[in-house]
């Protein structure tokens, strides 16, 4: 199958938190120098667009910011697009980049990974705007998120549990949604089946880019934990790290 491009995640593939994963600038400068488009598709709702920039150059990733796609940024666009306004549970660092939504009655609830604010009082006045039939908007589902001391709760679990009390079904704007992966191969200008998707989440990253019709990649680094790989259907590859997805790549393209 021919490849034309490649999405990459950015938390457990390139770097873990503020460290570098091995090899990673290497594995990105093989990358580039096939020539093939990149683009860096992010979740992560605890940093905003500018920070996620300033903290991928002080790691030495060099990214132009064209060819980064965040889900907070996707889940503006629909609110926009829809003229709503939110009523906002997420982490205090997105909250300039909706500050122009602002100002009105909420008629709609976005949810992000909001830490320490997702507690009852915040979670209950969501619920309630819920139930007058506000719509659930949800920057992503992930279940869960890799620090240096192991795993920590992610928004989907608290998505679930809106959708639950709610009785509703929320709208994902970031992955695994096809409409966030149809942003970003618009942007590429190739085809889903061209085009690789390399992740460590296996629902997230490769079971979303599957079934967007893309090839996609699980690396054995970041949340991954054994046995991910089996846990969905489809043919996708399975890498060690990103240093083995860029001798991979590099090795078909010959």
């Amino acid at each position: 199958m021919p490849l034309r491009a490649i999405c990459l995640d950015l938390a457990g593939v390139l770097y873990q938190g503020p460290r570098l994963l091995p090899g990673a600038l290497n594995a990105l400068e093989r990358l580039r120098a096939t020539g093939l488009p990149l683009r860096f598709v992010t979740n992560t709702s605890q940093r905003n667009r500018s920070q996620i920039l300033s903290d991928l150059a002080s790691l030495n990733l060099v990214v132009n910011p064209s060819e980064l796609f965040t889900a907070p940024q996707a889940a503006h666009d629909y609110l926009t697009r829809h003229q709503l306004t939110p009523y906002c549970l997420f982490h205090p660092n997105l909250k300039e980049e909706f500050s122009d939504l602002e100002g009105k009655p909420p008629n709609a609830v976005l949810l992000g990974d909001a830490g320490r604010k997702f507690n009852y009082e915040h979670l209950d006045q969501a619920f309630r705007l819920l139930q007058d039939g506000a719509p659930l908007i949800a920057i992503g589902e992930n279940r869960y998120y890799q620090l240096d001391d192991g795993l920590h709760l992610d928004a989907g679990p608290f998505v679930r549990a809106l959708e639950y009390a709610a009785d509703c079904r929320a709208i994902i704007t970031g992955k695994p949604s096809p409409a966030f992966f149809e942003q970003v191969l618009a942007d590429l200008g190739t085809r889903p089946e061209d085009t690789l998707m390399v992740g460590d989440d296996v629902h997230g990253d490769v079971e979303g880019a599957l079934n967007s019709g893309m090839q996609a990649c699980l690396v054995q680094t970041g949340k991954y934990r054994a046995g991910d790989e089996k846990t969905i259907t489809g043919e996708f590859r399975l890498e060690a790290d990103i240093r083995a997805v860029a001798r991979a790549v590099t090795r078909l393209l010959e």
